[in-house]
């Protein structure tokens, strides 16, 4: 026995291909109701935490926020309170080096063009996992709190199994500075910052914020350019855009909602843990 009325929400920047998928969940799910239909991860985030579908069928490559990128922000926005996070199904034309990675993580995926039967294989997965079972209320919390660790911990292995940081060139060390145009001088002058003064770095539309004990500056490098060019010991990902300099932390501390905020020396700003960096503060 299945949930009686489940329902589904779209990701596919590509509407061909999503109404290609929709008609063919009628045919092998036809209790599915397709709630939403959107062509970005931003949308898919949204629509999914104002709707909270059963199901999620998300195209990796979209625009902006990709598929991977916006599971990751809905597993550290979901609340164990409002339910089971819904059922995750990747639609993907990667090749198998990269199926491999979702079958190791045991996450459910599509390979576009969708075939039938194997979308029927799926739809039965989906029968088996929606199947409501009785439980205590707070037992019921509890379980949505491991499921959603466990799903984050999927996904930030998942990530980067699929999204491995480029290489740096062969023998080049990790950088030391970074040039940031001066403030007030229109790009004119450059200002070499030392990494060891930087408290953090955060995404900024196609910018980094690179935050100091004195100030902030603006690097016009997006941050999945900057990152295979860190070290890793020095700087950890704490959030899909904000890294922090590992020996500026000072405290963390977890609120009533059981989220983790970073306080770092030379800054009064509180920083968000995701869910899927929370291990690396295992302490908590």
């Amino acid at each position: 026995m299945t949930i009686a009325n489940p329902t589904a929400l779209i990701a596919e920047d590509e509407p061909l291909l999503a109404a290609a998928l929709q008609a063919e969940l009628a045919r092998a799910w036809p209790e599915l109701r397709v709630v939403a239909s959107v062509g970005d991860g931003a949308s898919a985030v949204r629509e999914t935490l104002a709707r909270r579908p059963d199901v999620l069928f998300f195209d990796i490559r979209m625009p902006g926020l990709s598929g991977l990128d916006a599971a990751a922000e809905l597993a550290d926005a979901w609340d164990a309170a409002d339910g089971p996070f819904p059922a995750l199904v990747f639609v993907t034309a990667y090749d198998q080096y990269a199926v491999q990675a979702f079958e190791a993580q045991a996450l459910d995926y599509l390979l576009k063009p969708v075939q039938p039967a194997r979308l029927q294989k799926t739809v039965q997965k989906l029968r088996l996992g929606l199947a409501p079972q009785a439980k205590p209320a707070a037992q019921t919390i509890a379980s949505t709190d491991a499921d959603l660790a466990s799903t984050a911990e999927q996904l930030r292995r998942l990530l980067a199994a699929i999204q491995p940081a480029a290489a740096p060139e062969s023998g080049a060390a990790p950088l030391r500075q970074l040039q940031v145009g001066a403030p007030g001088t229109g790009g004119a002058t450059i200002r070499m910052v030392p990494l060891t003064e930087v408290l953090y770095l955060q995404a900024a539309d196609k910018y980094v914020r690179v935050v100091t004990a004195e100030g902030e500056h603006l690097l016009r490098t997006p941050l999945k350019d900057l990152l295979p060019q860190l070290d890793t010991r020095q700087f950890w990902q704490i959030h899909r855009a904000t890294l922090v300099r590992a020996d500026a932390i000072d405290r963390v501390q977890r609120d009533e909602a059981g989220k983790l905020h970073l306080s770092l020396r030379g800054s009064p700003e509180r920083l968000v843990v995701s869910r899927l960096y929370a291990h690396l503060f295992k302490a908590m």
